[in-house]
């Protein structure tokens, strides 16, 4: 994708040319933690409200088109987008009705009876096959029929810009199309991670698989300053290194892959962090634990956290850092007893005087969940996988398809 040489138009854009009584289609991303009907983290919830709020106060009638979960591309209660529809009510101070179905009579019933100001959001986009289909076809018919419903798209999902899909591509090329403020502030951010970070630039990475990472990890170590690795893929580091890993998570598959890196970052000068300790226990989910080297994990034991040396490590690593992208906790964070390693390195970020950014998904639900001051960084993503993908270098259809 290009880093800012094609020129895009903004929601400011669009705001200028008056929207007063125009119906405005917006790809938000409210893809919330469930549990139950209850939302148990609002953050993609709260960060999609500025731009609603600015276009409905403005007067623009704003349809909310969004998706939740992994629906197999039909209607499942379960995915239903009711509980983000109440909570942005809530938040916008004004009933935001919702459709029962995406492009049927029912939508096309509640977007009919908008009026100038108003809100109403169409129900789960994934719960039509189309939405995610390889077909160009396919998606494009879906597209169409969104598009009949408005007079201008706004693409402020960034959780959803990695992805070639009707509401997030197609649509914009159906309709005139804007960066919304959320998504604007977003690439603005990780621009600032590729063209114009200050250094020491230190990447932390974590989470459970070294294979959701591998595009990135090979994209970083060229430019990066210091990696450091915790998390459950971790582990694939250690084993390349020699080191016995026990039951812990392993993906032997990407052994040969991780030594490379090891050797990489060496020849580089690249500063690899890996763990010195970790918490061990028999298995996934039992608090009692040891804590022991990482030259010394029992073979019929797992790790699910970093340890106290560790933490102390990595904080170490983060001290003297200009520039910090952080994605993926360190350990199990969801079970109180194996949440420190993550807290470690997030308190880490907050007492730095560097520019902080937390890559989203796992990482931003785990600051909410420990309590941490969000203004203690300096960027909470809204996306994990399109921040790593435009960290990887790789294209976003979502952004490319908005670019003049």
């Amino acid at each position: 994708m290009s880093r800012g040489e094609k020129s895009v138009k903004t929601l400011s854009d669009l705001l200028a040319e008056g929207v007063a009584g125009r119906r405005v289609l917006v790809r938000a991303d409210l893809n919330v933690p469930l549990d139950g009907d209850r939302i148990t983290d609002d953050g993609r919830v709260r960060a999609s409200v500025p731009t609603i709020k600015a276009l409905a106060d403005a007067g623009a009638r704003v349809i909310v088109t969004a998706h939740l979960g992994r629906p197999k591309g039909e209607p499942d209660p379960k995915f239903s987008l009711a509980s983000a529809a109440a909570r942005l009510g809530e938040l916008l101070g004004a009933e935001v009705a919702l459709a029962d179905d995406l492009v049927g009579d029912s939508a096309k019933a509640v977007v009919a009876a908008l009026t100038d100001g108003g809100v109403v959001m169409l129900e789960n986009v994934r719960f039509d096959a189309r939405e995610t289909s390889k077909d160009d076809a396919e998606r494009g018919t879906l597209a169409d029929e969104l598009a009949a419903f408005a007079d201008a798209f706004v693409s402020d999902g960034f959780g959803v810009v990695h992805r070639k899909q009707a509401s997030v591509y197609d649509v914009a090329q159906k309709l005139p199309a804007y960066v919304g403020g959320l998504v604007e502030t977003e690439l603005g951010v990780l621009r600032k991670l590729t063209d114009d970070l200050e250094r020491p630039y230190v990447v932390v990475l974590g989470g459970a698989k070294v294979s959701d990472k591998l595009g990135v990890i090979a994209n970083l170590l060229s430019k990066v300053d210091k990696l450091v690795i915790g998390g459950g893929m971790a582990y694939t580091f250690l084993k390349a290194q020699g080191h016995e890993v026990g039951t812990s998570l392993l993906q032997e598959d990407q052994l040969d892959q991780v030594k490379g890196f090891l050797a990489e970052a060496e020849e580089r000068g690249v500063e690899l962090v890996l763990p010195v300790d970790v918490l061990v226990t028999a298995e996934f989910g039992n608090t009692e634990h040891d804590v022991v080297g990482t030259d010394a994990i029992p073979a019929d034991k797992m790790g699910l956290d970093i340890g106290p040396k560790s933490r102390e490590l990595f904080a170490s690593k983060l001290a003297d850092a200009k520039t910090v992208f952080w994605n993926g906790p360190m350990g199990v964070f969801e079970i109180e007893t194996y949440a420190g390693g993550t807290r470690a390195v997030a308190e880490a970020l907050v007492a730095s005087d560097a520019f902080t950014v937390v890559g989203g998904g796992d990482s931003a639900a785990a600051v909410r969940a420990l309590g941490l001051p969000e203004d203690g960084f300096s960027h909470i993503s809204t996306g994990g996988g399109a921040s790593l993908e435009f960290l990887e270098g790789k294209e976003l259809p979502g952004i490319s398809v908005l670019e003049a």
